[in-house]
C-alpha cells in the first residue's frame, strides 16, 4: 500500500499508463490490400458501451472476486464468482461513483470509498452483511485513504485529514466495533507509505523535489521516526513493501543511477544492499500474504512487464494470455490465487484469476463493446524522434487505418497529464474513437515525462510552457516525416497538464497548429497553485519548485500562463470543464474562453455540472467525446 501523491498526479490529467531504444523510423504506408479494406466506423454509443474496470479483492472464501465497474453508467462495486457468472452489483449509485477497497478477511462485508460529485473528499464506507452502508470517516472536508489491513485480521489502517487538512495521520480501525485508535499523528508533512506486518513500524516518505524525496521510518513502539535515506544529489526514494517477516523493508532508489531498482534495507542494522533491478523503472513489488510468492512490475518503455517469483525467489513463468500487459496484480489470501487484469491497445482491462498451483488460468470478464469488431481498431506503436535540441521524444501512435500517400489524414497531438505523467500503450477510449474517425493520433511523451530515465524526467523543471511545449511542436515534423498525415490538418489536445500545454502551443506558438482542445486545463498558473488542495501541502514546495512560486516567480509564471496571453490565439478552441474541479477550478476556463472570444475565433465551452477533474459518468464522457470529434471534423475536415 503507498498513499503518497507523485509527481505524475499532480495535477494528473484524462490520460494514463519492450519498445525500440532506438530512434524509428518513419512510419511507412501499409500495404495496398489492407488499404482497400473498409473500415468499419463506430459511434460513442458504441465505444462507451465498453465497460471499464479496476481493482481486485478476494473473499474471505476465495470464491469471488471484488472489483469497480461503470457497467450501469457510473463507477459501482462488484462482485463475482471465481469460477464464472454474471457479475453482482453491491452499490446502486447514479450520482457518485463508488470504488471497491476491499472485502473483509472473515467474512462478506466490503470497504469502499466514494467523494461527492468529484470533489476527491472520498470517505471510506462499509456495506454490511444486510446491505446497508456506514461512513466510517464522517465530516466535512476531509479525505480519507485505505491503508491495509492488519495481519491478524483485527483491524484495518485508514488515514484522514480530519485533525490538520494538510496532513493525514493513521489510525487503526478495529474489525468488529470500528472503534479507532491513533497510531501516527503526522506532523512533520510526511506521507504515510507502507506499514509492517507486525505492526510496529510505519515507512513515510518525504518529498523534497518532484523527483527527489527520502524514507522514514517510524517505530510504533519507541515512537521515534529515523531518516534511513540520506544522500546526496538528487535521488528519488520510495518504499516499495516490508518483507512479510517484518526484518527488511524494499525500498524503490534511482539513486546513482537513471531508473529505479528494489534496494533492502535491515531494520536492525541499516544496512543496505540490492535487491532487485530492471533496465527500466521498477514500480512496485509486493508479496503474497504468505510470502511464498512475490509479483514486481516494471515501466517498461510505455509498456507494464510483470515478473512473479516462487518461494525459492527463483522466476516463474506466467500463463500464457491474451495480447496485452498484466495491470494491477492481486494474490489471494492464501496465496494460492493471482487475480490481475489483461489490457491491450485493442482490449480494454479483463479481469483474470490464475491458479498458482494448478497453474489454470481463468478470463472472466469481457469488457470491450459488443458492437465492436477489435480487428477495425488500431495497434499502437512506439515511436522516437529527435526534437529541437537533439532529445529523442518517445511517443506513442495510432494510425488510422486507410491512412496512405494518396490518402492523407489529420492528426492530432495528444499531450498527458501531470507534469510528470506518462502516455503508456494501453486501451483508450479516445485515441481509438479518434483513430476509428481517421484521424492520426500521436501519444507524446516531451521531456519531463516520467518512465525514461531520471535526467529526462527533471529536464522540464522551471521550462514550461518552453522546452516541452517545443518538444509538440517538433512532433509536426515527425507527423509529416510519415508521408501519410496531412501537415495542414493537426490539433493539439490534452488533459489538465495537457491542457495546458494545449492552450500555450496556441498562445505562444500560435503558428503550430489548426485547432486546440484542451479539458481540464491550467489556464493561469498564479490562481492554479494558489487553490491547490490543503492536503496537497506535504508536496506543495516541490511542485512550486517544478512550475513555480506564486510569490517569489509571479513575473515567470504570468510569462508562461496563457490566460495573459490569449490574445495571441487565432485558431478554434474547445474548452471542456468540470464544475467540481478541486485542482483546476471553474475559473481557469470561464477566462480563457471570455478572453479568446474577443479574438473573434470560434470557442466551444463544455461545462458538466456533475464532475470534478476527469469523467465519472458515462454518459459525460461520451458527450465530451462526441463533441471533441464534432469539432475537429468541422475544423480539420471541413
Amino acid at each position: 500500500m503507498n498513499i503518497r501523491i507523485h509527481k505524475a498526479a499532480l495535477l494528473a490529467g484524462c490520460l494514463m499508463l519492450a519498445g525500440a531504444s532506438a530512434l524509428a523510423a518513419p512510419a511507412t504506408p501499409k500495404p495496398a490490400a489492407e488499404h482497400g479494406k473498409a473500415v468499419k466506423r463506430y459511434s460513442i454509443e458504441q465505444f462507451m458501451a465498453t465497460t471499464r474496470i479496476s481493482g481486485a479483492s478476494f473473499s474471505a472464501d476465495e470464491k469471488r472476486i471484488l472489483f469497480s465497474s461503470n457497467a450501469s453508467g457510473i463507477v459501482n462495486v462488484y462482485s463475482m464468482a471465481v469460477a464464472g457468472g454474471e457479475p453482482q452489483a453491491l452499490t446502486r449509485s447514479t450520482t457518485d461513483s463508488n470504488y471497491a477497497v476491499s472485502y473483509f478477511p472473515a467474512d462478506d462485508r466490503v470497504l469502499f470509498t466514494r467523494d461527492q460529485g468529484g470533489n476527491e473528499q472520498n470517505h471510506l464506507y462499509v456495506r454490511e452483511l444486510d446491505g446497508t452502508e456506514k461512513d466510517l470517516t464522517p465530516g466535512d472536508k476531509l479525505k480519507a485513504i485505505f491503508a491495509g489491513w492488519a495481519h491478524d485480521d483485527s483491524a484495518f489502517y485508514v488515514a484522514t485529514n480530519e485533525r490538520d487538512a494538510r496532513f493525514h495521520d493513521l489510525y487503526r480501525v478495529d474489525t468488529k466495533t470500528y472503534a479507532r485508535s491513533l497510531v501516527y499523528k503526522n506532523e512533520q508533512g510526511l506521507s504515510v507509505s507502507e506499514i509492517s506486518r507486525d505492526g510496529r513500524w510505519i515507512a513515510l516518505v518525504k518529498t523534497n523535489t518532484t523527483a527527489d524525496s527520502d524514507v522514514y521510518l517510524y517505530d510504533t513502539q519507541t515512537q521515534q521516526t529515523t531518516h534511513i535515506t540520506p544522500h546526496q544529489g538528487v535521488a528519488s526514494f520510495e518504499a516499495a513493501s516490508f518483507t512479510p517477516d517484518s526484518k527488511r523493508l524494499l525500498l524503490l532508489s534511482n539513486e546513482g543511477s537513471e531508473f529505479s531498482r528494489l534496494v533492502a534495507y535491515e531494520l536492525a542494522s541499516g544496512a543496505r544492499s540490492e535487491f532487485e533491478k530492471a533496465d527500466w523503472d521498477i514500480l512496485f513489488s509486493e508479496y503474497s500474504r504468505d510470502g511464498r510468492y512475490r509479483v514486481t512490475g516494471i515501466n517498461a518503455d510505455a509498456s507494464v512487464q510483470v515478473r512473479l517469483s516462487g518461494p525459492d525467489g527463483k522466476p516463474l513463468a506466467l500463463p500464457k494470455l491474451p495480447e496485452g500487459q498484466i495491470r494491477g496484480p492481486r494474490f489471494s489470501r492464501s496465496g494460492k490465487q493471482l487475480a490481475f487484469y489483461v489490457n491491450g491497445d485493442r482490449a480494454p482491462s479483463n479481469l483474470f484469476v490464475y491458479d498458482l498451483g494448478s497453474k489454470q488460468v481463468r478470463q472472466l470478464t469481457q469488457s470491450l463493446s459488443k458492437a465492436i469488431d477489435p480487428n477495425d481498431l488500431v495497434e499502437a506503436r512506439i515511436v522516437r524522434f529527435k526534437s529541437f535540441d537533439g532529445l529523442v521524444i518517445p511517443s506513442v501512435y495510432y494510425e488510422p487505418k486507410g491512412a496512405s500517400a494518396k490518402h492523407k489524414v489529420p492528426a492530432v497531438v495528444l499531450v498527458h497529464g501531470g507534469p510528470g505523467g506518462q502516455t503508456t500503450r494501453g486501451y483508450s477510449v479516445l485515441s481509438q474513437y479518434l483513430a476509428n474517425q481517421g484521424y492520426a493520433v500521436l501519444g507524446i511523451n516531451n521531456r519531463g515525462s516520467s518512465g525514461y530515465g531520471k535526467s529526462f524526467f527533471t529536464a522540464d523543471d522551471g521550462k514550461h510552457g518552453r522546452e516541452p511545449l517545443w518538444d509538440c511542436i517538433e512532433a509536426k515534423t515527425w507527423l509529416a516525416s510519415t508521408g501519410v498525415i496531412d501537415p495542414e490538418r493537426i490539433a493539439i489536445m490534452g488533459g489538465s497538464y495537457g491542457g495546458y500545454m494545449t492552450l500555450a502551443a496556441l498562445a505562444f506558438r500560435p503558428e503550430a497548429f489548426k485547432v486546440g482542445v484542451d479539458i481540464f486545463g491550467v489556464s493561469n498558473w498564479l490562481r492554479t497553485l494558489e487553490s491547490i488542495p490543503p492536503y496537497w501541502e506535504s508536496f506543495r514546495q516541490a511542485l512550486y519548485q517544478e512550475v513555480g512560486d506564486p510569490v517569489k516567480d509571479k513575473d515567470f509564471l504570468i510569462a508562461t500562463s496563457p490566460l495573459f496571453h490569449a490574445k495571441n490565439i487565432r485558431v478554434p478552441l474547445l474548452v471542456v470543464q468540470g464544475a467540481n474541479d478541486p485542482r483546476v477550478i471553474k475559473p481557469e476556463s470561464d477566462e480563457i474562453v471570455e478572453a479568446v472570444k474577443k479574438n473573434g475565433v470560434p470557442v466551444d465551452y463544455l461545462v458538466f455540472d456533475d464532475e470534478g477533474h476527469g469523467f465519472a459518468k458515462k454518459k459525460n464522457e461520451a458527450e465530451a467525446f462526441r463533441r471533441i470529434v464534432e469539432f475537429l471534423d468541422k475544423h480539420l475536415k471541413g
